[in-house]
Formats: C-alpha cells, sequence, structure tokens
C-alpha cells in the first residue's frame, strides 16, 4: 500500500510542475485584489493533479472489483462532473446558477448509485431517515464542494487539512478491510503530499477550483460510503473537517443576518482574518495541521472507539470550533477599530 503513495507522489509532483507551466502559458493566473490573501500573481489549477490521480485510482480498484460497481459509477461519475466544472471555472468564470447546478447533479447522481442515506448513526441511536435522508445527502453534499472551495484561500491549507482529514479516514477503512476506498485514499494523499511541494506557503502554484472543488465532493462521498457500509459513521467527519466546516457555516450565517450578499466574493472568513491580523500562511498551515492530529484525530479515534459518545464529542468540537471563530473575529474587529 506505501508504494500507491509513493508513486502517486512523484507523478503529483511531476504533473503539477507541467500544468503550473500550462497555467503560465494559458494565463490562468490568479491577480492579487482587495479580497485576496496573497500580493503577487500565482497560477491556479495546480489541484488538477489530485483529481487526476485520484480518479485514475478510482478507475483502477474498478476494474480490480476492490469496489462495488456502484460505488464505482458514483465515486466516478460525480468526481469528473465536480472537476469539470471547476476546471473550466479555472479558465473562465462560470456563473454561479450553472455551477449549482452541475454540483446538483453530480450530488444526485452520486446519492443515487449509493442508494440514498436511510439512516444516521448518532452513537447512542440511530435515526431512520427514508427518502429525506436521500434529500439531505444531496445537500450537505453541494454545501461540502462549495464550503471546501470556499475555504481554498491560503497557501497550503486545503491540502494540509486534506492530508490530516485523508490519511485518518484512509488508517479506518483499511483497517475495516476497505481495500477500494483505502487505495482510493491513499492515491489522493499521495497526490495531496506531491502538490503540497509546489503548493506550500509561498505557493508557486494554487489549488483552483478544480482541486478544492473536487475533495469536498470526494469526502462528502466517502463520508455517505462510511455511514452507510458501518466503517465510519458520518459524524466523525464532523470532527475531521470541523475547523472547514464551522467556519465556512458560521462566516455564511453572520454576513446573512448581517444583510451582506452572502453567495458574493470575499475575505472574511476566520482564516482569512487571521492572516489579515499579520500572521503568515505558514503560520496558519501549522496551526490547522497541529490541532487536526493532537486534538481531533484523537477525538475521532475516541468515537471509533466509544460509539455512545459520537454525538458529544461532535458537539463538543463544534462549540470549541466555534469559540475559536468568535475569538478571531473578535480580535479581528477590536484590531481594527483601535
Amino acid at each position: 500500500m506505501i508504494l500507491i503513495v509513493i508513486i502517486s507522489l512523484i507523478s503529483s509532483v511531476l504533473l503539477t510542475g507541467l500544468i503550473r507551466r500550462y497555467a503560465i502559458k494559458k494565463s490562468l493566473i490568479d491577480i492579487p485584489n482587495e479580497r485576496s490573501s496573497h500580493s503577487i500573481p500565482v497560477p491556479r489549477g495546480g489541484g488538477l493533479s489530485i483529481v487526476l490521480i485520484s480518479l485514475l485510482a478510482i478507475i483502477v480498484t474498478g476494474s480490480l472489483d476492490w469496489l462495488e460497481y456502484e460505488q464505482y459509477i458514483a465515486l466516478l461519475g460525480g468526481g469528473c462532473l465536480v472537476a469539470l466544472i471547476g476546471w473550466l471555472d479555472d479558465h473562465k468564470d462560470i456563473s454561479a446558477l450553472i455551477r449549482a447546478m452541475v454540483h446538483l447533479a453530480a450530488a444526485s447522481w452520486t446519492v443515487f448509485w449509493l442508494g440514498g442515506l436511510s439512516s444516521l448513526d448518532l452513537g447512542l441511536m440511530t435515526v431512520h431517515l427514508g427518502f429525506f435522508g436521500s434529500l439531505l445527502a444531496v445537500i450537505a453534499i453541494v454545501w461540502m464542494i462549495n464550503l471546501y472551495n470556499f475555504m481554498d484561500g491560503t497557501d497550503g491549507l486545503a491540502t494540509v487539512q486534506a492530508l490530516t482529514a485523508g490519511s485518518f479516514a484512509a488508517f479506518i477503512f483499511l483497517s475495516a478491510g476497505a481495500t477500494g476506498i483505502g487505495s482510493i485514499l491513499l492515491a489522493m494523499l499521495g497526490a495531496a503530499a506531491g502538490f503540497l511541494v509546489w503548493n506550500w506557503p509561498p505557493a508557486k502554484i494554487f489549488m483552483g477550483d478544480v482541486g478544492s472543488s473536487y475533495l469536498g465532493y470526494l469526502f462528502a462521498a466517502l463520508a455517505m460510503l462510511g455511514e452507510q457500509s458501518g466503517v465510519m459513521p458520518l459524524l466523525v467527519w464532523f470532527i475531521l473537517l470541523a475547523l472547514f466546516f464551522w467556519d465556512t457555516t458560521l462566516t455564511l450565517i453572520y454576513r446573512f443576518r448581517k444583510g451582506e450578499k452572502w453567495y458574493a466574493a470575499h475575505c472574511s472568513h476566520a482564516y482569512q482574518r487571521f492572516v489579515q491580523l499579520g500572521n503568515s500562511h505558514k503560520k496558519l498551515a501549522l496551526i490547522f495541521l497541529v490541532i487536526n492530529i493532537t486534538i481531533f484525530w484523537p477525538l475521532a479515534w475516541f468515537t471509533m472507539r466509544y460509539n455512545s459518545l459520537l454525538l458529544p464529542i461532535v458537539i463538543a468540537v463544534g462549540i470549541l470550533s466555534a469559540g475559536l471563530w468568535l475569538a478571531i473575529r473578535r480580535k479581528y474587529n477590536k484590531y481594527h477599530s483601535s
């Protein structure tokens, strides 16, 4: 299995370099503006390397019958749709409506082929959702696609999050004998590590919509798969991706309540405020890395061992994440009012 990671890593380093040359040639460049967290023009679209290697892993595992046919069709079809619209958006801004329609189609495709989400494990009890579960799953996948894209705004951050969340999930799936899903995650991890060589602060290339949207989709789809199979409760992902989920969700609620155009591009996420306070992109990425490994990994593992504590721990992590979000926002407001 380690060979999958090594091959993916080397391939990603080389492929990202080629994509960077393509991006420069085609002028796929992020030019700094008032909403940017960077100060110099940087090529975008480098996350295509993660996408291509991950999709290849899905094809290979599917051909080896390491995946059920429905899982193979769901992940390949949904992943291709999300990646394609993201790649096109990296070339030329696609309207929000078209992106939303494609994301909705990808989510619906995935939920259909995976057979819906009929129940949800809360630890002490299992809630039966029926058709409502499928509708909820579609909405959740679309939200995760966009959530991950929103959080890809500083060097290395989205890649570090993919590595930490993906590593834990890969261990759980492989330990449970889910070789197909585990192999896909290992390929993604190797590809993300290879991309990070180029994306670590100061970034030489950005992930772009193609990479961030795809990662959000992949994690959402695997969360659904883990819940269905009983390998890994869906709520565990609310621990592994807590900082991303709560920053985006609370910022959206805040902007909506303030009467701002919540759907418009902005730079008011907590992680962006943290950088605006004078902290470096590298410091932010390292803080995410440390929190995820030293706090959220142990808590996620604890819920896997003691399922009855799943919901209380998820709630506690949510409170902790919300507290961090609020502390950063207050510090930013105090700094700018002084």
